[in-house]
């Protein structure tokens, strides 16, 4: 107990006290999580992959790996289970935070009741490092504006750099620096690359941290964001791979198999299924298209050997630091393989999100582009299919493809065991409980007067000792997006549910596209490791039980009402706390205006710039995005030019005379009429510019979040015209962006006009 300060009249007649610091247990281990992004179970060497990964098969070799380690099938919800213990569901992560819902399961807001593993470990006296992908913010918290409760540093965090959303340009990011968005510190054209820069500030806060005060422990989650598209590696490291995929994914697949079996992955005696009728034959396909899909599995590989030196890099330096012995290192990934490149793969991963497919004519044509500076790859859905192998489907569904990922543990200190395989069912809920365990720190019952929501997952630690140890728990459900299963002492019942995200899957995966008709299959993993064999008609009343405890635990979890459609999602989107924008007033010199903080520009908007320019006015008066999609407003060589870039297909409106040198007022207008829609600029309130915009302005511009600029560009341009930053030459006062239809109304001022007109 705390003894009170005695005060004198001088320090000879005072007694001082000190508040005592918080300390960590006695020999407590330094803690580094390595998150991977849309890898799948067959995609590590030490899981049975070709690809080169190095740095994480070292760390198998003196480790452990699980073989039935489960994920929720995306990428926020997984992260909220790594960093509460609780399901996602119950922390209101049961879907993306980019579409926050007002329902319990789907606020997107990890709330107080679970506090984080770095919350709880920063009160103890650890020193806590996120790096990379978080995707933990609500939509609409992610401006300059905050708030900052729920990114990185106002949930347990210390330190942070990365980006924010669910992915990201690898040559140009949209980086945060603990609370501020900051510019990547080289370009591309310098040999910037994002996983190289992550890992730099990795470990310079590791070495900060360790050189000040080396007696203390350190947790670092890091976060690469690969192998999420885009798949960007230096080209040396995609040519690595050349030749190496024209075999094809079915061949592939089966050399995958045949490792996985010799290393005891994969129990023998598992059936690999045959390819399915949505993954097309290997041979079957045009010798074009072989080279433009094995191209663009060559860029995965090299992404991903490239992010494995980086992860190296980060081992290396913890080793020379001899930081390593005493280090519980966890790696695994947020979800299985991802199919959102489509049947075909995708020049243009944003097109996803759209519902569009590439013409595969155009992206043959751009064939060397691929993992480089113009494109937004992502492989084709077969590449998916077989890096999962031998499970089923791919991330978003509840099949073994989404949700059993690789999970390597490596503790030299506690865990002698080396190149062991573990096979207890285990889940990402059960690694905030292990490390608090392995720390040696109970989770409170409070933490600032608010009362804890029980831990849903439970300590691995003692299996990790034990081979023989049972596994932690008995039952796990899983939903997602419709795709419903449940996991129950070694059974596991799994809905064909197809839902209506993107129509291509439902047009060609078979499968339900009604709840209530969901075909619930029944699967013994203690014999069928790859959830091959459906055995639910020898054991109806097993599988009646189980899908009646899926109902329970949904129930108990938050998880209804069940939602498998983006419409339904986007009627119940939880509106922006400042109601929709209409008008934002922009000025340059400030940093970038977050896509969400501005008003919609799909049903229509005015543009106004004012500026006084002289006689070589040039330069960027705002942009959005990149030549990925994206648009931006500038002068080039006196002409005001308007230029949109929506997926790769541009339209540009140019005037054709420089403005002459003095003030103007700068005028772009749209209004949204279907095929009719009309883009017009003018100057001075003369037209000087018009033309049609076919397409309507996509959902979103950028994916990886990116921001408004005004009065210079960054990253990549939206088209050739001109090189970032390409700052305004000029007085740039203000860029005035409305949206007239969200206008507030006067009802007084309607009813006087339409009388006087009557």
């Amino acid at each position: 107990m705390r003894t009170q300060a005695v005060m004198g009249k001088t320090m000879a007649d005072s007694t001082p006290t000190f508040e005592p610091w918080p300390r960590p247990p006695a020999d407590a281990p330094h803690v580094v999580v390595i998150v991977l992004d849309d890898l799948g179970f067959a995609q590590l060497g030490c899981f049975g992959s070709d690809i080169a990964t190095p740095a994480i098969d070292v760390v198998a070799a003196a480790g452990l790996r699980m073989n039935h380690f489960h994920v929720t099938s995306l990428c926020s919800p997984t992260r909220a289970c790594l960093l509460t213990g609780r399901n996602h569901h119950a922390v209101g992560m049961g879907f993306l935070t980019d579409i926050p819902v007002g329902l319990p399961g789907y606020h997107a807001r990890i709330p107080r009741s679970a506090a984080t593993l770095p919350r709880l470990l920063r009160d103890n006296g650890y020193s806590t490092f996120a790096v990379g992908k978080w995707h933990l913010t609500p939509r609409w918290e992610q401006s300059s504006s905050g708030p900052f409760d729920r990114w990185p540093l106002g949930l347990g965090f210390e330190r942070y750099y990365g980006f924010l959303n669910g992915d990201t340009n690898q040559w140009t990011p949209e980086l945060v620096r603990d609370n501020a968005f900051v510019d990547a510190p080289r370009t591309p054209d310098d040999g910037y690359h994002l996983s190289e820069d992550l890992a730099d500030s990795a470990i310079r806060m590791i070495q900060d941290q360790q050189q000040a005060t080396p007696s203390k422990p350190f947790f670092l989650y890091f976060a690469t964001g690969a192998t999420h598209a885009p798949h960007h590696a230096p080209p040396a490291w995609i040519e690595r791979y050349r030749g190496r995929f024209d075999d094809g994914w079915e061949v592939w697949r089966r050399r995958a198999f045949d490792r996985q079996v010799e290393m005891g992955i994969v129990p023998a005696g598992t059936t690999l299924s045959e390819r399915p009728s949505w993954v097309p034959a290997w041979t079957e396909l045009p010798a074009d298209q072989q080279r433009l899909s094995a191209r663009m599995m060559e860029a995965f590989a090299g992404f991903l050997s490239y992010t494995d030196a980086q992860i190296g890099r980060v081992l290396t330096f913890l080793e020379s630091i001899d930081g390593l012995d005493n280090t519980l290192v966890f790696i695994l990934s947020d979800n299985g393989a991802s199919a959102e490149g489509g049947p075909i793969g995708s020049f243009n991963e944003h097109r996803f999100i759209h519902d569009r497919l590439d013409d595969p004519n155009d992206t043959l044509a751009r064939v060397d582009e691929i993992g480089g500076f113009r494109a937004y790859n992502h492989y084709p859905w077969g590449w998916a299919w077989a890096g999962n192998t031998p499970l089923r489907l791919w991330k978003r569904y509840t099949w073994l493809g989404g949700v059993r990922t690789p999970l390597i543990a490596r503790w030299p200190r506690r865990i002698s065991a080396a190149r062991e395989i573990r096979s207890q069912f285990c889940h990402a809920i059960d690694v905030m409980p292990t490390i608090m365990d392995a720390v040696g720190i109970a989770v409170p019952d409070c933490v600032d007067g608010v009362t804890q929501r029980h831990v849903d997952g439970a300590s691995l630690l003692p299996l990790f000792v034990d081979a023989n140890t049972p596994a932690p728990r008995r039952t796990q459900y899983f939903e997602m997006m419709g795709s419903r299963a449940i996991y129950h002492d070694g059974w596991k019942a799994t809905t064909d549910h197809v839902g209506p995200q993107l129509s291509v899957e439902v047009e060609r995966i078979p499968g339900s596209h009604d709840l209530d008709t969901d075909h619930w299959a029944l699967f013994d993993l203690r014999q069928d490791f790859a959830e091959a064999h459906d055995v639910g008609h020898h054991h109806p009343e097993r599988l009646k039980g189980l899908i009646e405890q899926w109902w329970i635990e949904a129930g108990r979890n938050d998880v209804l009402p069940v939602m498998d459609s983006f419409l339904g999602r986007v009627t119940a989107l939880i509106p922006s706390p400042w109601g929709p924008r209409w008008r934002a007033v922009l000025r340059p010199g400030g940093g970038p205006v977050s896509e969400d903080a501005l008003p919609p520009l799909g049903g229509g908007f005015r543009l106004l710039a004012e500026l006084c320019v002289n006689d070589a006015a040039d330069g960027v008066l705002c942009a959005l995005g990149d030549w990925s999609n994206g648009w931006a407003w500038y002068l080039l060589q006196g002409r005001p030019v308007l230029t949109f870039n929506m997926l790769g297909e541009v339209f540009r409106y140019t005037a054709a005379e420089p403005l002459p040198a003095g003030r103007h007022a700068l005028l772009a207008e749209y209004d949204w009429k279907g095929k009719a829609s009309t883009m017009r600029l003018a100057v001075d309130g003369k037209m000087v510019a018009e033309g049609p915009l076919p397409r309507r302005m996509p959902l979103r511009w950028q994916i990886g979040g990116a921001g408004l600029l005004v009065g210079r560009d960054r990253g990549f341009p939206v088209c050739d015209d001109y090189r970032p930053p390409f700052p305004f030459r000029g007085t740039l006062e203000r860029i005035v962006l409305e949206v007239p239809a969200l206008a507030p109304r006067d009802a007084l001022l309607e009813t006087a006009a339409a009388l006087h007109r009557e």
